[in-house]
């Protein structure tokens, strides 16, 4: 499955953005999708998970409450709506598939299979 994520951008304190996560090659929904981020100096950290079906997800506690993750199996996406956003999640998120039968894993070594990412920028 080839991975491609958008929707990335600059963005003032509390304000919202929608990351897009475009799935090829194979439907979307034989994985547990993830969302990462990543910045400079800090090593990747699980944002949010949703499981193939849709029925399970999972977040860090730095995105309870602000981040949702959904999945629209006709268009083979997964979305992050991302409001309230604070300058601390500026980073560059990227999607990932894991492909196991399994429920998600917040775990970055779990997901076989990344986009190229997409950078967030948030100004105080």
């Amino acid at each position: 499955v080839q991975l491609q994520a958008s929707g990335g951008g600059l963005v003032q304190a509390g304000g919202s953005l929608r990351l897009s996560c475009a799935a090829s090659g194979r439907a979307i929904n034989v994985y547990n999708m993830g969302w990462f981020r990543q910045s400079p100096g800090k090593e990747r950290e699980f944002v949010a998970g949703i499981s193939r079906s849709g029925s399970s997800t999972d977040y860090a506690d730095s995105a309870k409450g602000r981040f949702t993750i959904s999945l629209d199996k006709p268009k083979n996406t997964v979305f992050l709506q991302m409001n309230s956003l604070k300058p601390e999640d500026t980073a560059v998120y990227y999607c990932a598939a894991d492909p196991q039968w399994r429920g998600v894993v917040a775990r970055a070594s779990a997901y076989n299979y990344w986009g190229q990412g997409t950078e967030v920028t948030v100004s105080s």
